[in-house]
């Protein structure tokens, strides 16, 4: 395998942890060390590893099958159960993946609109379709004035990078600007409304949502990582901003492959089939997929829904503004340039101290220092994801962020003749 893994974002040098087993809260590597998890999958695991009720869902699907190539009673539940969540969903389609699901979300968008580019945000992450692999992590600094749709990988075709129009996060005149320039070409706008972790600010997605309105231009929430786990409603609950499209996953899968694209029923029905929207042509975006709403996905994906409930939101929130405030204490009384920012039940780690809106902010951040702090918490009996934001869940304990604390305490402290006053 290339680089030894099979997906990029858990490889780093000199190789990566490799996991044997999990429960609960806690991650084992093939070595035998345990560690304290605060990366759960990236944040799909908001209920731990192993938790009762999801692997009880799971063996009760198992003796009735794994998959069947027809419909199940199942993904009609889940539907409807998303739907009672999220009040921006009319009707709701499944896919195996994030990533395939914003590749769908933006052919709707293109489908209904009849137009081609699309406009996303420098640094936000939609998955690895080609449209997403533009300016996800563009290397070069400066001002939000010069940002310009840059490639992520090689492969893509020029006219992907041609029709992707690129804006600041948090900047809403300069976004009105860009967006105002090609509002008769743009099919949709589709940001993440918490992106890497970073809060938008007061007005900027209601603004966003203003703007659309005004200019007809769809907008498409991204709320694969925020979904359900911001709030029972997601980020467009939390800010009351309703969204034309949204994308999901993680979380609504317990666990499993999973991705769902949600919102309008005018737009959504350019998925349609049959009698209830007939066409001589057959549907105007076909959409297949042999695992698109996996049973046992989506049995996962209820009983984790189902476990959600006021109580732990308020806990997963809790444990991480403890992690926050007591770290932020932590890096003031050192003295370094180090920031824990996050909402909800992200946090993340940043080693600059400069004000953190956007990805050019994130981006100052010195990414060596963030490596040695992650490698050290490894050694240290703490997981946190390389590099990424890291999450709690609802079976992280106040002993283990204490003991986390202690970890991230003297870590920081070996650091600190690099880590003070660098910017």
């Amino acid at each position: 395998m290339p680089s030894g893994s099979t997906r990029s974002s858990v490889f780093y040098a000199p190789y990566p942890s490799y996991a044997k087993k999990a429960s609960g809260s806690q991650i084992e590597d093939v070595d035998g060390n345990r560690r304290i998890d605060y990366c759960y999958n990236f944040t799909s695991l908001i209920m731990g590893h192993q938790h009762p009720a999801v692997t009880k869902a799971i063996r009760n699907q198992l003796e009735n099958g794994t998959v069947f190539g027809a419909p199940t009673e199942l993904e009609v539940i889940h539907s409807s159960t998303l739907k009672s969540r999220m009040r921006s969903l009319d009707k709701v389609r499944y896919t195996v993946s994030g990533t395939e699901a914003c590749m769908f979300a933006v052919r709707l968008a293109r489908a209904f609109t009849n137009k081609k580019k699309i406009a996303k945000f420098e640094g936000g992450y939609h998955g690895t379709s080609d449209f997403a692999s533009v300016s996800v992590h563009p290397n070069s600094p400066g001002t939000v004035k010069k940002i310009a749709a840059v490639v992520d990988t090689a492969g893509l075709l020029p006219e992907i990078v041609e029709n992707t129009i690129v804006m600041p996060f948090n900047d809403f005149d300069t976004t009105s600007s860009i967006v105002r320039k090609y509002r008769n070409s743009l099919a949709c706008i589709i940001v993440e409304p918490i992106m890497r972790g970073i809060s938008p600010l007061r007005d900027f997605l209601p603004s966003m949502r203003e703007l659309a309105d005004e200019l007809d231009i769809p907008l498409v929430f991204d709320e694969v990582i925020t979904g359900f786990r911001i709030s029972p409603g997601g980020a467009q609950e939390k800010y009351r901003v309703r969204p034309d499209l949204t994308v999901m996953g993680k979380i609504i899968g317990g666990g499993f492959p999973i991705g769902a694209i949600g919102g309008r029923e005018d737009i959504m029905s350019m998925m349609a089939q049959g009698s209830e929207f007939p066409r001589p042509s057959g549907s105007k975006v076909p959409h297949a997929g042999t695992f698109n709403a996996h049973p046992i996905t989506l049995a996962a994906g209820l009983a984790t829904l189902k476990e959600l409930t006021a109580d732990v939101y308020k806990e997963l929130d809790q444990s991480a503004e403890e992690i926050r405030t007591s770290l932020t204490k932590i890096i003031s009384d050192l003295g370094v340039n180090v920031q824990c920012t996050g909402v909800g039940s992200l946090f993340d780690v940043v080693f600059t101290g400069k004000r953190i809106i956007d990805y050019k902010s994130h981006h100052t951040g010195n990414l060596l220092l963030r490596r040695c702090f992650d490698l050290d918490l490894l050694n240290r009996g703490v997981f946190m994801p390389p590099t990424h934001f890291g999450c709690t869940s609802a079976v992280t304990k106040h002993e283990e962020i204490d003991t986390s604390l202690q970890a991230m305490k003297d870590t920081l402290t070996l650091l600190l003749p690099l880590a003070r006053n660098k910017k």
